[in-house]
C-alpha cells in the first residue's frame, strides 16, 4: 500500500470532515454553557481554561478508544443540559464541593454501568421508538438549516444548495463541498471576525474534592439524573437506530471512571453525544458504514485540540457565524433524520406511539430538569402500553375447537335366517 492510500485509509476525507463538524457543532452549542457553569462556581480564567482542557482530553479518550475497541461509530460529549444544571445550582457552592459533586456523579454513572441496569432498559426499546427518538432529538438541527434562511440567508443558502449538487455527484463529500461553500460565503459577506481570534494553552488546575452531603444530594443527583436520561439515552438511541449494536454498560463504565479521574480538574460530565454523534453516524461519514468509526476517531482528535486550546476555543467561538455552524449542521444531518422517519414508521403497529415519541422529543420540553427525551420515550412507552392493550380487547375470541365425531358402529345389523 502507498503511502498516500495509507493516509486515505487512516484519513478519509468524508470521515474527518464529519469528526471536524461534529466537534464544530458541539463546541460552539455548548461551550457558552460550560463557561457560564464554570463562572458560577467561582472559577477564574485559568479554573475555565482547565475546564476545557480535562472535557476536551477525556471526550478524545472515550471517543478514539472506545471507537477503536467496539469498531463503531461511539461519540461522546459534555453534558449540555449538565451544564446548564450546574450554571443555575452552583451559586454560593465552593469549587471543591463542586468538584465532589461530579466525583459523585461519576460514581453513580459507573454503578449504572456494571450493574447494567441502564442497558436493560434499553434492550427493551424497540427500533422504531429508538428511531422516532433520534428524529426528535435531530429536528432543530434540520429545521435550523432553514431557519437561518430568514436572517443569514448569503450564508445558509449556498451550503444547502451545494449539499443537494453534491449527493448527486460526489455523496462522499456533499458535507465537506457544503462546509467549504459555506466557508467562502460567510468570508465574503464579512460573518467572521478575525481580530477576536486569540492563541493560547491551557494549563491543569487541580482542585481536591470535598463531598459535602447536601451538595451531593442538590448537585451530583441532579446532575447524574439529567446526564443520563438527557444524554446517555438518546446516545444510545442514535447508535441503535444507525444500526450499530454496541455494550451500552461498558461504555457507560468507562466514561463514568474517566470522569472521575478527570473531575478534579473540571471534567463535570462525559456521556455519550446525541446530536453530534449523528454527524457521525451517518452516510456523510464513510460510505462503508464498518468504516465510519474513523468518523468518531478523527473527533477525538479534534475534542483533543480544542480541550489544549481552551482559551483559543472561545475566542474562535465570537468569530465564527453562528448561521454557518447550524447550516452545515443541518445539511450533515439531513440523511440521518430520514433514515430515521423511515424506520420509526415502518411497522403499523407501533406508528402511534413513535409518532408520540417524535412528537415530544422534538417539542424540547424540560420538566424536573430532565430534557424532552427522556419525556419522549415516556410517553412513547406510555402509548405503545395503552394502544397494546386496547388491541387486545378488541381481538375477536378464539373459535372453540370442534368437538371429535363418534366413529359409526361397525356392528353388523342381524339378519334373520
Amino acid at each position: 500500500m502507498s503511502p498516500l492510500a495509507r493516509i486515505r485509509a487512516i484519513a478519509p476525507p468524508s470521515a474527518v470532515a464529519a469528526g471536524l463538524i461534529a466537534v464544530t457543532v458541539g463546541v460552539t452549542s455548548a461551550a457558552a454553557i460550560v463557561f457560564t457553569a464554570a463562572r458560577a462556581a467561582g472559577a477564574d480564567a485559568r479554573e475555565i481554561s482547565s475546564w476545557m482542557l480535562a472535557l476536551g482530553v477525556g471526550i478524545a479518550v472515550t471517543c478514539a478508544g472506545l471507537s477503536l475497541r467496539y469498531k463503531a461509530p461511539i461519540v461522546t460529549s459534555w453534558s449540555t443540559p449538565g451544564a446548564a444544571l450546574l450554571a443555575t445550582s452552583l451559586s454560593g457552592v465552593s469549587m471543591e464541593k463542586a468538584v465532589g459533586a461530579f466525583v459523585f456523579s461519576a460514581v453513580l454513572i459507573m454503578v449504572s454501568g456494571l450493574t447494567g441496569g441502564f442497558a436493560r432498559i434499553m434492550d427493551r426499546i424497540p427500533v422504531p421508538m429508538a428511531s422516532a427518538l433520534l428524529g426528535g432529538v435531530l429536528l432543530e438541527f434540520g429545521t435550523g438549516l432553514f431557519s437561518q434562511m430568514g436572517g443569514s440567508f448569503t450564508i445558509a443558502f449556498p451550503v444547502f444548495v451545494l449539499y443537494l449538487f453534491a449527493r448527486r455527484l460526489l455523496p462522499r463529500y456533499a458535507v465537506l463541498i457544503a462546509l467549504g461553500g459555506g466557508v467562502v460565503a460567510s468570508v465574503l459577506t464579512g460573518g467572521w471576525h478575525v481580530e477576536r481570534v486569540r492563541l493560547s494553552l491551557a494549563q491543569p488546575v487541580f482542585t481536591a474534592p470535598e463531598f459535602d452531603w447536601k451538595v451531593l444530594v442538590s448537585v451530583g443527583v441532579p446532575l447524574f439524573v439529567v446526564t443520563m436520561a438527557s444524554q446517555n439515552l438518546p446516545g444510545v438511541a442514535v447508535l441503535r437506530g444507525s444500526g450499530y449494536e454496541v455494550p451500552v454498560s461498558p461504555v457507560l463504565t468507562w466514561t463514568g471512571a474517566v470522569q472521575a479521574v478527570l473531575a478534579p480538574f473540571g471534567a463535570f460530565g462525559i456521556n455519550l453525544a446525541a446530536m453530534t454523534a449523528a454527524i457521525c453516524t451517518g452516510d456523510g461519514a464513510h460510505p462503508d458504514r464498518q468504516r465510519r468509526y474513523l468518523a468518531a476517531v478523527w473527533a477525538g482528535v479534534f475534542y483533543l485540540c480544542v480541550g489544549l486550546l481552551g482559551a483559543t476555543v472561545a475566542s474562535l467561538l465570537t468569530a465564527m457565524p453562528h448561521a454557518l455552524v447550524l447550516a452545515v449542521a443541518g445539511v450533515g444531518m439531513l440523511a440521518t433524520i430520514e433514515a430515521a422517519l423511515a424506520s420509526a414508521l415502518s411497522d403499523p403497529k407501533s406508528r402511534e406511539a413513535a409518532v408520540v415519541t417524535f412528537l415530544a422529543t422534538a417539542s424540547g420540553v424540560t420538566l424536573l430538569g430532565i430534557g424532552s427525551a427522556f419525556w419522549g420515550l415516556l410517553a412513547g412507552v406510555l402509548t405503545s402500553v395503552i394502544t397494546s392493550l386496547g388491541r387486545r380487547r378488541r381481538a375477536p375470541a378464539p373459535e372453540p375447537a370442534p368437538r371429535p365425531v363418534k366413529a359409526a358402529s361397525r356392528t353388523p345389523e342381524r339378519t334373520s335366517v
